[in-house]
């Protein structure tokens, strides 16, 4: 009876409402139709939210459709990544305002007053051109803690590029970006010259080269533009900024409130079809890029430095000036992107290098002609590839006319450091079994990037397969998000995202999904991104109780409290008595006991029960009153 007594109090004030309280609610999910591990995380997340009354919709769609429905607003819910270095914070960020862009776009533009979407912008681009560390800090806490209190944007984990290497090789190190894999650094230890891996696409497993120019974007291959083209500046660890094609730069400020860079660039470089690299190379590129309209939203406006380039030029055969119109402290950081503004030989394009930036444009010409605000330029595309890269695109190999693999050739004049690999082929595979067999079979020398093989597979090799094969994490680069879309119902409700944010258990997810590779994310942006090592509040951390809660009508809520009156009656009424007899009944049983243990000396140190004992031999010590000698 006293445990009955505990047993209510316990589960009127512990237990929580039951899934059938809770306000039922229909979310749309969209997938990439044929991404394996999406859909099992979806079922984790499916079940997850069935435990709070949300039933989930799931739509399978191709690339196109997928694109066309997160860019539209037409989900509920969505997965996505931040960008990583060097692109996060503030290109991720500046890239909502975009239209038909990511999914952030509609996602933002409900927001729960007093904050609206245009005030998240303006604070967005405000923060790029603030002067000093310390303010940059203050106004991207208040950005993040905006954003976060939304409850638009989930953080799941943080993402690592993989790598599954045989031991025949060694060199390789993990780039400080998503799509950067420093295959030159590789140094053969056995066997042939010519290396094959496996590396990760956009879309997974890798498919296509596509256009391979350095200026535009889809179905180009970030990993292989990153091969082949070089910007003047690059990407370092902790976010430092590294000279490439230039060698040293200065910044001096302008009476109007900019800037000028002067770069001074390397000599002695030369593209991969002999022309050598200088200022005039420079000039061209950059000529073609910001050619109006391009740096508007039509094409290069998701970021904010094709709007604050205002001239460039040289003003000596290596000198290169840039001069921007605000103090925009990203400049160099966004120079070290991929893409678009790398350099293409200027015999590469359309008329070499007297090529027209706005009626021969170096733009795909599936872009056509580009018009905006009676501006328009007319895309030629390129001649060929040629950049100063590492390694040089040498061509394809097909299969049943589909892509079988791209080979590349090492840049024997490259002017930086390089391992002793000759050749290069990225392959393709249809499956990860594939890849998997080969890597074993010996066909296949490495892995690089995440999405080739599931994360089970990376954990076998990691553990079980260290003989042959180096596994290696890289540093967390991005955050995977799930993205709550507040432009439709029923995500348009705070309480109901809030609920969703609580009620999915991450650590769980990453166990059973993940093989545990990851570890829950609790912001927008790994906290080592520059400016967001910030503690967020709340903190959207697996809380079943409270997601419960938060999803159930507040008159359910109210029945649903436990009533402390009768809990307290029902304690004192019946427990009263029953704790009362219980100690009259342990009082009797004691003096039983006792007494029985005072009959026998031979009994002392025997348990307490009736089961009988054998006899043992008297041993000498104190006697005990009442015993018998």
């Amino acid at each position: 009876m006293v445990a009955m007594s505990l047993a209510v109090w316990f589960t009127l004030l512990v237990v929580p409402a039951a899934a059938g309280t809770c306000k039922a609610a229909a979310v749309d999910f969209i997938l990439l139709n044929g991404d394996t591990l999406s859909a099992r995380i979806e079922d984790d997340i499916r079940a997850d939210l069935a435990q709070i009354g949300v039933s989930v919709t799931t739509r399978l769609l191709e690339k196109a459709d997928f694109n066309r429905a997160m860019s539209s607003g037409d989900f509920n819910l969505c997965f996505t990544e931040s960008w990583g270095p060097p692109y996060d914070p503030h290109s991720f960020a500046a890239s909502w305002a975009v239209p038909n862009n990511e999914a952030h776009y509609p996602a933002l533009s409900n927001l729960d007053p007093p904050m609206t979407m245009a005030k998240l912008l303006a604070m967005v681009k405000d923060v790029t051109v603030l002067k000093g560390e310390a303010a940059r800090m203050t106004k991207w806490r208040e950005i993040l803690e905006a954003t976060h209190k939304q409850a638009v944007s989930l953080p799941l984990w943080s993402k690592r590029n993989p790598a599954v290497i045989n031991r025949r090789l060694t060199g390789y190190n993990h780039g400080p970006q998503q799509w950067d894999y420093p295959m030159h650094t590789i140094e053969v230890l056995s066997g042939s010259k010519e290396v094959r891996v496996a590396p990760a696409a956009q879309t997974g497993l890798f498919k296509s080269i596509g256009r391979m120019d350095p200026h535009s974007y889809r179905p180009n291959e970030f990993f292989l533009s990153n091969w082949v083209y070089e910007g003047l500046v690059s990407y370092g660890p902790g976010g430092s900024i590294l000279p490439s094609l230039a060698v040293s730069w200065t910044a001096d400020d302008l009476p109007s409130g900019g800037q000028t860079y002067i770069f001074e660039l390397r000599r002695g470089v030369y593209f991969h079809d002999g022309t050598p690299w200088d200022c005039a190379a420079a000039k061209l590129n950059f000529d073609h890029v910001l050619a109006p309209p391009l740096p508007s939203e039509i094409r290069h406006g998701w970021y904010h430095l094709p709007g604050q380039v205002s001239s460039w030029g040289c003003t000596a055969s290596h000198t290169f000036f840039v001069s921007i119109k605000e103090r925009y402290y990203p400049f160099l950081q966004e120079l070290t992107f991929i893409r678009p503004l790398r350099m293409l030989s200027p015999a590469a394009f359309a008329q070499g290098s007297a090529s027209d930036p706005t009626s021969e444009n170096s733009c795909p010409t599936a872009w056509g002609t580009p018009t905006l605000a009676g501006k328009t330029v007319r895309c030629a595309g390129i001649r060929n590839v040629s950049g100063t890269g590492p390694w040089m695109f040498k061509g394809t190999t097909l299969q049943n006319g589909s892509l079988a693999e791209a080979v590349f050739v090492s840049n024997v004049g490259y002017w930086g450091s390089r391992g002793n690999v000759e050749v290069l082929r990225a392959v393709c595979f249809e499956t990860a079994q594939q890849v998997k067999d080969a890597l074993l079979s010996g066909g296949l020398d490495m892995v690089v990037g995440a999405g080739v093989l599931p994360p089970v597979d990376i954990a076998e090799f990691r553990t079980l397969r260290r003989d042959t094969f180096m596994t290696m994490l890289g540093p967390r680069l991005m955050n995977t998000l799930l993205v709550l879309n507040t432009q439709k119902a029923p995500t348009d409700d705070i309480r109901l995202r809030t609920a969703i944010m609580h009620a999915l258990n991450k650590a769980a997810i990453i166990d059973k999904e993940l093989a545990g590779l990851e570890e829950p994310a609790t912001s927008l942006f790994p906290d080592d991104a520059p400016y967001c090592d910030v503690d967020l509040t709340p903190r959207w951390d697996y809380d079943f109780q409270k997601a419960s809660l938060l999803n159930c009508p507040e008159e359910t809520v109210a029945e649903s409290r436990p009533n402390l009156g009768l809990i307290l009656g029902l304690s004192l009424g019946l427990g009263l008595p029953v704790c009362l007899g219980a100690a009259g009944l342990c009082y009797l049983l004691g003096t039983r006991i006792g007494y029985r243990m005072a009959v026998s000396k031979d009994k002392r140190a025997q348990p307490l029960v009736d089961e009988p004992q054998a006899k043992k031999p008297q041993e000498a010590g104190p006697d005990v009153v009442g015993n018998s000698a």
